[in-house]
């Protein structure tokens, strides 16, 4: 709790003398890397000066430099006293999968940050401290590279490094993050889950995890109940699995049947009422993942979602410190940030501002400088200014600034897409898993929605959700609005594909892209307009 308050004040009186200390402590920390060598680096540069020796970069810039730690020259970016732990292997959201140094120094600030954002949670919602809670991770040892160092997903280390006392409130035991195959760790998840009636929080980035542990639950009631009473994991006792789970399982017959009488109650295993002590959810609910959570809602009630803030491989951004809102303040102590207005983004030479200098309301991009030796990372994520808590912005993560389409000047973002069919299925009581909205060729050309839905559209609900979206996205966009007028776009139209089909779209992204399941974000807007070639085709299907 200490730590949450040292933050809040911090933020509130001086995010520009914080951020500038950061910047200093940054340097410092890899200063004898060759990196810092070969860019004339130390301690005492400026903002002006820093900004002059490096240029807004993205992976290319400190590539070198990982390929020659990979074989073991951890010096090539870190400094002596910033040791390396793993590699952080990236969603690919943007590009095929990179490696991203994760150093003691990151996860000790990680660890932080995740610590304050707990202490949140535990201070609004007091029965937590009664509670255990479901933790989805994934493992941090997927892969080694050649020197050794392991590679995944910094949930994994950052699980494996909590003491015991924190680690015994975790209803799903560690091993589970490693188990390879989707289906098992699903299973896996599931089955240790349910087995605890005292679930007080789900935290897991991305929602869409949680709505498959709902759809697993339902579809699996009878299996999974039966596992609780025998103490088995029947889908992931995998030769391989069987010596990670085995020492976790115990036949719980009273729990088992707890379980059947809500099957009898409720016709399945509703998630809901296997905890009824649950006081809320942790996972994104901003970009395309706020698309999820209408479902949330049905799932769960009128729950409370603290988002987790904006992160990732890279590092994290914002805290959020109140419920149901995506907006977060800006983690000024972790790194030093810097913002390039959206307006700006295609510019040779875009002005580039420091966190105190912006505006509420206008969209940015975030330049990262971090611990693990990113300088002036441009991870491509647009986020707004919502406002500030005293000399420190609020910001929400709007969309990532590949995910905007312009086939004829529109600029349509992702985040104008979700809202726009969002409040659609609101409106017509309309409930969809998944959508993707992509451009597609003509004359004039257009956008198709295709859309998953939780039960078959009737022609009707098709022609209304085609409309009413149409204008919706018209009402968040002038120029779609005047494209659309001048009959330089076509209407929206509504193709709804089978469960399948969006199964293997999932699983050819994960596969070409290396991130883990929890890492997944479903693109609500994909640009490229050859959309049967990246989805149909690369899915077996030819329709």
């Amino acid at each position: 709790m200490r730590a949450r308050k040292r933050f809040l004040e911090t933020a509130h009186k001086s995010c520009r003398e914080s951020q500038r200390m950061t910047l200093q402590r940054l340097l410092k920390l890899n200063i004898d890397s060759q990196f810092s060598k070969d860019y004339h680096l130390h301690a005492d540069l400026n903002v002006e000066e820093f900004r002059a020796r490096i240029p807004v970069s993205d992976y290319s810039l400190v590539a070198p430099y990982i390929e020659r730690m990979k074989t073991g020259d951890h010096a090539a970016l870190l400094g002596a006293d910033n040791r390396l732990l793993m590699y952080a292997v990236t969603s690919g959201t943007t590009a095929q999968s990179k490696l991203i140094p994760v150093t003691s120094h990151f996860v000790e600030d990680y660890r932080r940050s995740w610590q304050t954002w707990g202490a949140g949670c535990h201070l609004d919602h007091k029965t937590l401290r009664m509670l255990f809670m479901v933790h989805v991770a994934s493992s941090h040892r997927r892969y080694t590279t050649q020197d050794g160092t392991p590679c995944g997903n910094i949930s994994g280390l950052v699980a494996a490094m909590q003491n015991f006392m924190v680690r015994s409130l975790y209803t799903v035991p560690l091993s589970v993050a490693h188990l390879e195959d989707p289906l098992a760790k699903r299973d896996a998840v599931v089955r240790f889950a349910i087995a605890d009636p005292w679930v007080g929080m789900l935290i897991t980035a991305n929602p869409s995890t949680v709505l498959q542990m709902v759809e697993y639950a339902e579809d699996n009631a009878e299996a999974l109940v039966r596992d609780i009473f025998d103490g088995t994991a029947s889908r992931a006792m995998l030769p391989g699995d069987r010596q990670l789970l085995a020492k976790h399982l115990r036949p719980n017959r009273r729990r088992g049947q707890a379980l059947e009488r809500i099957i009898e109650e409720y016709g399945t295993l509703n998630l809901s009422a296997c905890w009824p002590h649950l006081a809320c959810l942790g996972v994104w609910s901003g970009g395309s993942a706020g698309a999820y959570v209408p479902q949330l809602r049905q799932a769960f009630g009128n729950i409370p979602i603290r988002d987790h803030g904006l992160h990732a491989s890279e590092g994290r951004m914002t805290l959020p410190i109140g419920d149901n809102t995506s907006s977060g303040l800006l983690e000024i102590g972790t790194h030093f940030f810097e913002f390039i207005p959206v307006e700006e983004s295609e510019s040779s030479d875009p002005v580039v501002l420091e966190a105190h200098e912006l505006l509420e309301g206008n969209e940015y991009l975030i330049l990262l400088t971090t611990s693990s030796g990113l300088y002036r990372y441009n991870i491509r994520d647009v986020v707004r200014c919502t406002g500030f808590y005293g000399s420190t912005p609020l910001l929400e993560f709007r969309h990532k600034g590949a995910h905007i389409s312009s086939i004829t000047g529109e600029k349509i973002a992702e985040s104008q897409v979700v809202e726009a069919v969002r409040r659609t299925c609101e409106q017509h009581d309309i409930d969809l898993h998944q959508f993707t909205l992509t451009p597609r060729w003509g004359e004039p050309p257009g956008y198709t929605l295709f859309v998953h839905p939780l039960q078959k559209l009737s022609d009707d609900a098709i022609r209304k959700l085609a409309h009413t979206t149409e204008q919706r996205l018209a009402e968040s966009n002038c120029e779609y609005q005047e494209k659309r007028v001048t009959d330089r776009l076509d209407p929206i139209d509504v193709r709804e594909l089978p469960a399948e089909s969006w199964h293997r779209f999932t699983e050819y992204r994960l596969t070409a892209a290396g991130g883990s399941p929890e890492q997944y974000k479903h693109p609500c807007l994909m640009p490229d307009p050859q959309f049967k070639r990246v989805f149909l085709r690369q899915c077996g299907i030819h329709r």
